[in-house]
């Protein structure tokens, strides 16, 4: 498979991790958008939200207890963050393994764009 996020995942690119267990890796994105801009990308290769099935549901919800911990370690959780994944190439979607965003550390802009 010729997926970035499994190569990083495997160790195959570099990255800035900032997290890691038996169900997702985390890492500072390269292009960040916000001063806080963290990857959070299951270790198992989904391509979106599109994708997910009942299997899927503990490692979403899994997802979103690990942003929750990434945003209070970066000092974000009390002064607001967002959380979001593209899916879809009209969706924003430019990596197609399923990915979330955690972006904060400064007033975030609606709509996005």
């Amino acid at each position: 498979m010729d997926c970035i996020f499994c190569k990083i995942i495997n160790g195959d690119i570099p990255s800035s991790k900032v997290y890691e267990d038996e169900h997702v890796y985390a890492f500072k994105d390269i292009n960040p958008e916000a001063p806080v801009h963290v990857l959070i990308v299951p270790r198992q290769h989904v391509e979106s939200i599109a994708h997910i099935d009942d299997s899927h549901l503990s490692l979403i919800g899994h997802i979103h207890k690990v942003a929750k911990h990434l945003a209070e370690e970066a000092g974000v959780d009390e002064s607001g963050y967002r959380l979001l994944t593209n899916i879809g190439k009209n969706g924003g979607q430019s990596v197609f393994h399923l990915h979330y965003h955690l972006l904060g550390g400064r007033q975030l802009k609606w709509p996005p764009g």
